[in-house]
């Protein structure tokens, strides 16, 4: 199989190097003037990997898509429908008709509340149906041989299948799943429960988090199911799955930026968390389907517009009594 790789950051570097590490073989494309990829150009290296010689670099986008059969992006998730827009404008969107296109970003748009794959449609039209490569893992584990299991979804069950087959080894164990909505949504909302996980941990509540887990599945499983999707794939790899890698690990982006916005450090924390748009986004997700999700909507008091952390928290766990399920 032929992948081309679009964006150099740290997953992006980490997918290309994942691919020519299973057989494949494996163009990076990054932006021109982007030092992720003058970085790798100059050393072959990054401050998580070292990029295989066998790896084709690029900057030219035409030249990455005409390269593959199977195209996976790797880009921030509020920049996908610009990036679609440049590649329509470009006349370059007829390089990927036919082909494999994999999304490896977790996020939901802001200011519309769409997933990712609508974005796609949405721009590319229906000559191509993507699939959603998430789940736990961090690169920092990975390229220091620690195994995981991830999920990879979409509509097509016999494409689901061969895809897992081809791209499955003892580092990822990958599953399938066929609820394409319940994973894009649980895999962008765990963001947000970072969000939260990282307020306990700069307020000293880290023994909150099991309850946080437990109430942050709910929420999300009442939304899902608001949006037609199904429930219990909250409770896969796509969100509760990753929380220990996203409440837990000192690697994750978005725990460390709500233990920072605590702290009064967030100015110094370069490191945007996407769980902070996510919030945004999934605000008018609650309003829209009439769900209340009262985890985000404190994250997103406190990260958007600025509440204060302790009092916010502290309101969220002294609201009135409810039964466990409800």
């Amino acid at each position: 199989m032929k992948i081309s790789v679009l964006g150099c950051g740290r997953w992006g570097s980490f997918h290309a190097w994942y691919a020519h590490r299973i057989g494949h073989e494996v163009m990076l494309w990054g932006r021109e003037g982007s030092p992720h990829l003058a970085q790798l150009y100059a050393s072959r290296r990054n401050e998580f990997l070292t990029m295989p010689e066998a790896v084709r670099l690029t900057d030219d986008l035409a030249a990455a898509l005409r390269f593959a059969d199977t195209v996976i992006i790797s880009i921030h998730a509020q920049a996908l429908r610009s990036f679609l827009c440049d590649l329509n404008a470009a006349g370059m969107t007829g390089l990927l008709t036919g082909k494999q296109v994999i999304l490896c970003m977790k996020g939901i748009e802001i200011g519309t509340g769409k997933r990712l794959t609508t974005v796609v449609h949405e721009e590319l039209g229906d000559t191509v149906r993507p699939l959603v490569w998430v789940g736990p893992g961090h690169v920092q584990d990975f390229v220091r041989e620690i195994p995981n299991c991830m999920v990879i979804a979409g509509e097509e069950r016999e494409e689901l299948r061969a895809l897992v087959e081809e791209i499955s080894s003892p580092l990822i164990r990958f599953y399938y799943g066929e609820d394409l909505l319940g994973t894009e949504v649980g895999a962008a909302a765990k963001n947000v429960i970072g969000l939260a996980a990282g307020m306990l941990d700069g307020l000293s509540y880290g023994s909150l988090k099991g309850a946080l887990m437990a109430r942050g599945t709910r929420e999300l499983y009442r939304l899902v199911q608001a949006m037609g999707g199904d429930g219990e794939t909250i409770y896969g790899l796509s969100h509760l799955g990753d929380y220990e890698a996203t409440l837990f690990s000192p690697h994750s982006n978005n725990r460390r930026y709500g233990e920072a916005v605590v702290r009064g450090t967030a100015d110094e924390f370069h490191k945007i968390a996407e769980g902070v748009y996510t919030s945004e986004a999934l605000m008018a997700l609650s309003q829209k389907y009439g769900v209340d999700l009262p985890i985000s909507e404190t994250v997103y008091e406190i990260v958007v517009r600025g509440a204060d952390p302790r009092e916010q928290l502290t309101r969220l766990f002294l609201r009135a009594t409810k039964g466990e399920k409800d």
